[in-house]
């Protein structure tokens, strides 16, 4: 509802995991609910919002690339012991939303003070890149609708909710990616087009 840009220190009252808070909001722990009482309602607040925040996201045609992520655990020394898949869950999207609006709240807030910024932008998605991929993807039987010089982002999100849970669904989310162009900083705003 509104905002404040203020010059601040983060008090860390308590540590925690990404784990420890998915116990609680999503499993419902009874044990990690006793424990972090005095929290508990903040937390279940968090999640409603990034729950709003993510469903206006998506109503504005943003791109989720929800790709498996991997972790990479070191020894002392920095030696790789093992490489494990990263879980997503409801305590890493809480975080990943209150990012994003954090981020997208200053970055518009200075834009439209006219300050000098740097922003981190995302061009639209070359479309010659974006024509072989509409080709590759009918012999899988689906479609995206385009113009000639352009794609909107509900196209791309579209398409990528069509592919979920088919045995085609890694292959066209990977080519899909390797469609878009690299997001960049830049002191021009000229829009993401993945948000």
């Amino acid at each position: 509802k509104d905002y404040r840009i203020v010059e601040s220190v983060i008090h860390v009252d308590r540590r925690m995991s990404y784990s420890q808070i998915q116990r609680i909001v999503e499993d419902e722990d009874e044990a990690e609910q006793k424990a972090l009482a005095e929290f508990l309602p903040m937390f279940m607040r968090m999640k409603d919002l990034a729950k709003i925040l993510r469903q206006k996201r998506k109503a504005r045609g943003s791109i989720d690339f929800d790709m498996p992520e991997s972790k990479i655990y070191l020894d002392e020394n920095g030696v790789p012991l093992e490489i494990l898949p990263y879980e997503h869950n409801t305590a890493t999207r809480i975080i990943e939303e209150f990012m994003l609006i954090a981020n997208e709240t200053v970055a518009s807030h200075m834009f439209w003070q006219d300050y000098p910024f740097v922003y981190r932008t995302h061009d639209t998605p070359d479309p010659e890149k974006i024509e072989k991929l509409a080709t590759l993807i009918q012999n899988f039987g689906h479609t995206m609708k385009k113009s000639k010089e352009e794609i909107h982002p509900k196209e791309i999100q579209k398409l990528l909710g069509s592919i979920e849970g088919s045995a085609e669904e890694n292959l066209i989310t990977r080519l899909t990616l390797r469609s878009m162009k690299q997001a960049r900083y830049s002191t021009d705003c000229t829009g993401h087009f993945g948000l």
